[in-house]
């Protein structure tokens, strides 16, 4: 199985950052039922990505 992040923290911080504009832009369409869906799903794997990201070393 595929571990679900990667060893390094350059790499971590592009997952990072790129599921952060992808949260942000589904929050500018929160009236749509999909961007609710996008915004909830792309905002847990935020979460779990930073807590990642945070453990971490060079």
């Amino acid at each position: 199985m595929a571990p679900l992040y990667v060893q390094n923290r350059r790499d971590g911080s592009r997952l990072l950052s790129s599921a952060l504009v992808i949260f942000f832009i589904s929050l500018t369409q929160l009236h749509q039922p999909w961007g609710a869906f996008v915004a909830m799903v792309s905002g847990l794997v935020c979460l779990y990505w930073g807590l990642a990201y945070r453990r971490l070393e060079r």
